[in-house]
């Protein structure tokens, strides 16, 4: 094995129709119309020197490395910003090129420590490998004048700060001195990642990369890693590299975080992780990343990660450790017991979206042909369960219409119940990118997310909208399109229901849905609404990106359906740059609805009491599978509360902490029998837990994900498993152990059945996604290398279906005892409930779950930033610490869920979406005041877990 080298262009591959023929060094070649000489003679195999250039980021032309001679021009153009031309006669290697290209070099040197071989950059070196390639042997000029070694007295009185190495980010450490002033990662910083948070002080040999005037960890650095990785030399280096010393093979796999479903080289010293370096080729992130895929993967070695199969026989007794034998064993017996006293129905599994599709598959395959019932649901039905419904019966299928790459021609974007820059950065930062070309921006959300305004980016209107009131909102938005004449007319006659139109514009015509009625449901001035509407219908090409802010409402699969709908009255799905985009929440939440994990559904979305697909599955499986859908989770605690479901199987997730409702989940979970919990660490599920099976991080899987643009990308294993198994091979032994056999060897055996089975996978196999990189469903006959857009001539159902979306409020509302509503989101440096990320440096960032309240409601409450205060619901009540902030509205406050002890979801509701169940996290109706003390569930919990971190390193030192 050995490390994977990416060819490097030095600019960008332009794409253009024209093409231009050009001589280099006396090869003829032709590329497209804009390409760098650089770039053609790099399409040849020359590389020409070069320090601040690499073809990520725009020609910029400072270094003067990769001068080159063209017949019939005076001068050394740089080759980085001279583009190719028909006839172009080109040299790169003469006498007097080189002799130039040596004299600058003797300047950089002259200017640099030469520590080579005790740097942390050794062997990984840009400016240690120019200096050979353009054979530089001594250096003139000696090493005792002015600088960066030596800073000037300029550069001291100016930024003291930057005299040393700054070493206060917990994952990269910036030495001033190893600097030559390239300008990569400052360009990284706003080209790639588009945060601007450095840029270059001072002047000539004072000259510095500065971060705002502070140092890292206090600047507005996001920590994406992308100027770590535009950086040549070690002036911006990984701390874990400079520890370890540098990596010796790679290979590529999926990061297991958000939907965005990044490429990565995961590089290794034998079995140990020293880096993770985005992949240039990831279709999904192009060599972009962000703090937790690039930085926040140590969880996966942590010192709490269980790896021994334990049972006990009451949730009261202590663990006992056991052998794999056993505890498999042990889990079947008591499900087979269950069954036998309660029936078959009683028992049931959740799948998770952190693990892999094979894994997934198997997992609802255990439950149809091992337990005979359908009673699988996903945590997905908590998230995105609304998308699914909503777009299939608009659309036709259950998944998003673009790729990622289809914001960069959208004209109009939408914002809708989402926080990209914080949930979904890598694709933020493409979208950020197009609104700095001058695309409009449109963001609807109760709280003022970092893309209203920023130095760079600022919304045209914020529709700050009252939480529970999004099918009023996008309903206004839609009156104004049909009412104003705005509607794609030729659009909706040749791609849509015409009946289901004329039904729907009559129902939203009807003043009701006018902005100036809704006005008093949403809290948007009309006016606002107007113009919203005015540009998403009249602007160009329109797209939609929403996340849970959509979904997880009582009318979340109404909200899904009315975007739907203005899509498709205003000709905006089927081509580049439009759409209905969800951006999904957990890395394989798409894989996880795709592979059949809710009860009635089989993989592919096909219901279980078809005939014809069931008896596929039958006769693929050799087994009678039912006909009825089975138990939702929410129907699952309710019976088990009831005393009729007894038995559960969890993969990978944590409903104790993630479920809404938490005093109802626990008890459901208290109530039953037998919980097996399949995971790493031990979660708060894991308290009622009776078997804990060790499950595998993202390093240990061999599989796929499939991310949010329906692009399933490959994982592999670039370490063993540390519990000795892996968790698709554990529910094989699980469902032999119930007597039923599946033969699969490896994972790639999965999905060739998958294949078999599933229309949309039908032309998914491991080789093909050797040789492609990732492919997006439907990937099969018709469309054999997948298919990046959905819907281009027609729907997938055939004419689009408009739906009456009725809006209708929430149940739960403010009122005199509770008279703020709550709502709740995600943060950056964190990730959903945070058992992966809590165990990294992020804390640094997030050490804990605040309160925001604005300063208006916490006036009339005497709170300040800092104070301790209970926030109570018709649920229950937690304590947490406040901060004031103008983010929120006025009778808004906001919170995040990423920290277990404060157990955010004691106090949301058990109200859900009207077709889905999923939960009603974003609207609760609670009160706040000040207090000096914890909650008693609290207190409980705090005390719990560090017993629990306690019982972890017992177990990890009895281990060793």
């Amino acid at each position: 094995m050995s490390l994977i080298k990416e060819i490097d262009f030095g600019t960008p591959i332009r794409v253009a129709e024209q093409q231009v023929t050009l001589t280099i060094d006396g090869e003829s070649v032709t590329v497209p119309a804009g390409t760098s000489v650089m770039a053609a003679a790099m399409s040849l195999g020359t590389r020409i020197p070069k320090l601040c250039a690499t073809d990520s980021l725009e020609p910029f032309g400072s270094c003067r490395l990769c001068l080159v001679e063209i017949e019939g021009r005076r001068g050394t153009p740089a080759s980085c910003t001279t583009p190719a031309e028909e006839g172009m006669v080109v040299r790169t290697q003469t006498d007097r090129v080189r002799g130039l290209r040596k004299g600058v070099m003797e300047l950089y040197i002259s200017d640099h420590p030469l520590d080579c071989l005790t740097c942390s950059a050794n062997g990984d070196c840009e400016l240690q490998d120019m200096a050979g390639a353009v054979g530089l042997r001594e250096v003139r000029y000696g090493y005792d004048g002015a600088n960066h070694v030596v800073p000037g007295a300029a550069l001291a009185e100016a930024n003291p700060l930057f005299l040393g190495k700054d070493a206060s980010n917990p994952y990269f450490t910036y030495d001033p001195s190893k600097c030559i002033v390239c300008n990569r990662c400052v360009r990284a910083c706003e080209e790639v990642q588009g945060t601007f948070a450095l840029t270059i002080s001072g002047r000539g040999f004072d000259s510095r990369v500065s971060a705002g005037g502070t140092d890292f960890l206090g600047s507005e650095c996001v920590s994406c890693g992308a100027c770590v990785q535009a950086c040549p030399t070690a002036t911006l280096m990984e701390k874990s590299v400079i520890e370890l010393g540098q990596p010796e093979h790679s290979k590529v796999t999926t990061c297991a975080y958000c939907g965005v479903g990044c490429s990565f080289k995961a590089e290794m010293q034998g079995d140990r992780v020293v880096r993770m370096v985005p992949y240039k080729d990831g279709k999904a992130n192009e060599g972009h990343s962000c703090v937790k895929g690039r930085f926040a993967w140590g969880y996966a070695t942590h010192e709490d990660r269980i790896t021994k199969p334990m049972i006990r026989e009451r949730i009261t007794d202590p663990w006992r450790e056991v052998s794999w034998e056993e505890a498999i064993d042990y889990a079947a017996a008591e499900f087979r017991r269950i069954q036998a006293a309660y029936g078959k129905d009683s028992v049931g599994a959740i799948t998770s979206s952190r693990c892999t599709n094979e894994e997934v598959f198997l997992v609802q395959k255990l439950v149809r042909a091992a337990f005979r019932n359908n009673n699988v649901d996903t945590c997905a039905r908590v998230c995105h369960s609304p998308t699914g419904y909503g777009l299939k019966t608009t659309l036709g299928t259950s998944a998003g219409t673009q790729d990622f790459k289809s914001v960069a021609k959208a004209d109009v974007i939408l914002v809708i119940g989402a926080n990209p820059t914080d949930g979904h950065p890598v694709f933020a930062s493409r979208m950020k990118k197009r609104l700095r070309q001058g695309a409009r921006l449109i963001v609807a959300d109760p709280r003022r997310i970092d893309l209203v305004k920023t130095p760079h980016v600022a919304a045209d209107h914020h529709l700050q909208l009252k939480p529970g009131t999004n099918v009023a909102l996008i309903n206004a938005i839609a009156h104004v399109v049909v009412t104003e004449g705005l509607v794609a007319e030729d659009y909706v006659r040749e791609r849509c229901d015409l009946a289901d139109f004329e039904v729907w514009a009559r129902f939203i015509a009807d003043e009701r849905n006018s902005p100036e009625a809704t006005e008093e449901f949403t809290g948007v001035p009309a006016a606002e609404v107007r113009g919203a509407a005015r540009l998403f219908a009249g602007g160009g090409n329109g797209a939609i990106y929403y996340g849970l802010g959509v979904t997880e409402h009582s009318q979340g699969s109404t909200t899904v359906m009315a975007m739907a709908n203005l899509a498709m009255a205003t000709g905006n799905i089927g081509r580049d740059g439009v759409g209905v985009n969800p951006l999904r929440g957990q890395n394989n939440v798409q894989g996880s609805c795709d592979m059949g994990s809710f009860p009635h559904e089989f993989s592919g979305y096909r219901h279980v009491s078809d005939d014809a697909t069931r008896q596929v599955f039958e006769l693929m499986w050799g087994v009678p599978l039912d006909v009825e859908p089975g138990l939702r989770i929410p129907n699952m605690l309710d019976e088990a509360v009831g005393g009729t479901f007894k038995g559960l199987y969890v993969q990978g997730e944590d409903i104790a902490q993630s479920d809404p409702n938490t005093k109802h989940v626990t008890a459901g979970l208290a109530a039953m029998e037998c919980v097996v919990i399949q995971d790493l660490f031990l979660n708060e599920t894991a308290k009622y837990a009776h078997v804990f099976l060790p499950g595998s991080s993202f390093l240990e899987k061999d599989g796929t994900f499939t991310n949010a643009e329906r692009r399933i990308n490959r994982v592999r294993q670039v370490m063993a498993p540390l519990a000795g198994k892996s968790e698709w091979q554990v529910t094989i032994d699980l469902a032999r152990a119930l007597g039923y056999e599946m033969g699969y060897t490896h994972p790639s055996q999965i999905m060739d059945e998958i294949a078999r089975l599933t229309p949309t996978f039908a032309g998914v196999s491991y080789d093909k996604l050797e040789r492609l990189g990732s492919v997006q469903w439907p990937c099969n006959d018709k469309a054999p290398t997948g298919t990046p857009l959905m819907h281009v001539d027609r729907f997938v159902r055939g004419k689009g279906r408009f739906m009456i979306t009725e809006f209708v409020p929430t149940e739960e509302r403010a009122g005199p005892r509770f008279p703020l509503l709550l709502t709740t989101g995600r943060i950056l440096s964190q990730y959903n409930v945070g058992a992966q990320t809590r165990r990294t440096m992020n804390n640094v960032w997030h050490e804990e779950d605040v309160l925001e309240i604005h300063p208006f409601d916490a006036e009339n409450r005497g709170i300040r930033t800092g104070d301790l205060v209970a926030l109570a619901s018709r649920s229950g009540d937690i304590s947490l610490r406040a901060e004031v902030s103008e983010r929120v509205q006025p009778g808004v406050v906001y919170t995040t869920f990423h920290h277990a002890v404060t157990g955010a979801n004691v106090i949301t509701t058990d109200f859900s979406d009207w077709a889905t169940n999923c939960p009603e996290y974003k609207v609760t109706a609670v009160e706040v005041r000040r207090t000096n003390h914890y909650s008693p569930w609290q207190e409980r919990n705090r005390e719990e877990d560090v017993s629990l971190r306690r019982i972890a390193g017992r177990l990890a030192d009895a281990a060793e």
